[in-house]
């Protein structure tokens, strides 16, 4: 099936593995995106860090190319592949020039089709895995935000886990996990394609058919994400971590999933929160005016799933009850008197005015097409997103601070030197 927008069409194969494209030619480039939608949630059972470790050695190797040969074909055409994985995505994705497109294409669908985790490849992953685990655990900002995701969903839930595992969970998997990951999870009805640059949107779709089509796989959906635990009073945990300069603050509630009616109103309220210029109305308390931290922000992460509203700070050690006080007094605000009209506007002129900006380059069209088709939002989505925002109104705004903000609701989370 194959759908046509101005200069973007999409195509969904026989065997599920969806392909997006637009022309681009602003360069003699193409970006390639391929998307799975899957992630860290389907980590194997009490094996915390299975999508994390396919995700390090996915591209050491294929049935037909050595861990070399993989390497020597991207570096002979000065091609950087990234490999990431989130809880819900594995993404490998990359830039090349128009003339190389064919021969990278090939390659890419080869890594993803035929990796064969090569078993000391494993061991040099795992190492690595492992020792970037063990520095993160030593890093206050990821401690903070790793006990916060656990206080809000609990340790069982796949958002109370860290998507890059556990130490005990990197160190038992075995290569027939990885294995078994990549053919249970990693396959054509759950891929998403997208090709952005110097190339025709039809010619960009026949080449990617051409070595996709014929790859054959289960038919695959994705679990539902169990509803998080309630919380209905406010948690505070804290973990210190002697010999550290700063303090690093997590503090955050559940929210709403990505496709909610209410998301448009939720983003432009934490965009007054949190966002809005050098960090909204947290930054402009807790930084500009108190002048006590290194950084305040808050982010909205609505996925598959509730995921949650994050406000994250780094301050003095001295300092802690301090911004934490401030933090409470902004959630309070805005939850119980909503934004003013000037800042809903300022809000809504900021967000319409950055969607030119992230679509700015090839990768940046390349991600945005893969969020629009990841919730069904159309090849269009993006010359609709201003008429959207526009619709969305001051009383939705304040709905949505006043059923969320409320500090008496919080999880809280510190870490940092002993006070």
């Amino acid at each position: 099936m194959l759908t046509r927008g101005l200069t973007r069409a999409r195509a969904v194969l026989d065997n599920g593995v969806v392909i997006l494209a637009q022309e681009n030619g602003t360069t003699p480039m193409i970006a390639l995106n391929a998307t799975f939608r899957t992630g860290s949630v389907s980590d194997p059972p009490g094996l915390p860090g299975g999508a994390y470790l396919t995700r390090r050695t996915i591209d050491r190797g294929t049935e037909r190319r050595s861990a070399g040969d993989v390497a020597g074909a991207l570096d002979d055409r000065g091609v950087s592949l990234r490999v990431s994985v989130s809880r819900h995505t594995f993404t490998l994705s990359c830039v090349c020039l128009t003339e190389d497109f064919q021969n990278v294409l090939e390659l890419l669908a080869d890594i993803v089709r035929r990796p064969v985790f090569p078993a000391e490849e494993i061991e040099k992953r795992r190492l690595e895995a492992i020792t970037s685990l063990r520095e993160g655990q030593d890093d206050p900002s990821i401690v903070a935000i790793d006990m916060l995701h656990e206080m809000l969903y609990g340790a069982t839930h796949p958002y109370g886990r860290s998507p890059r595992g556990t130490v005990a969970g990197l160190e038992a998997i075995r290569r027939e996990h990885l294995v078994s990951f990549h053919s249970g999870f990693l396959v054509p009805s759950m891929l998403g394609l997208a090709v952005v640059g110097d190339v025709r949107p039809g010619a960009a779709i026949g080449s990617a058919a051409r070595v996709f089509e014929d790859w054959r796989g289960p038919a695959v959906e994705e679990e539902p994400v169990p509803q998080p635990p309630s919380g209905p009073a406010r948690s505070v945990r804290s973990r210190v971590m002697p010999g550290k300069s700063q303090s690093d603050i997590g503090y955050g509630f559940t929210s709403i999933r990505r496709l909610d009616p209410r998301y448009y109103a939720y983003w432009m309220m934490n965009n007054v929160l949190g966002q809005f210029g050098l960090g909204g109305r947290l930054a402009d308390n807790i930084r500009e005016r108190q002048g006590m931290a290194y950084y305040a922000y808050s982010t909205l992460d609505a996925t598959v799933g509730e995921g949650p509203l994050l406000i994250r700070a780094g301050v003095d050690p001295h300092d802690v009850e301090r911004a934490l006080e401030a933090i409470d007094t902004e959630v309070r605000a805005l939850g119980t008197e909503g934004p003013t009209p000037a800042e809903l506007e300022d809000t809504r002129r900021s967000l319409v005015g950055s969607i030119p900006r992230m679509l700015e380059t090839s990768e940046g069209i390349a991600e945005f097409l893969q969020h629009a088709e990841r919730f069904g939002l159309g090849l269009d989505y993006d010359r609709r997103l201003p008429s959207i925002l526009q619709r969305v109104s001051l009383e939705q705004v304040y709905e949505a601070a006043r059923d969320l903000l409320d500090p008496r609701r919080a999880a809280v989370a510190v870490a940092g030197p002993a006070q």
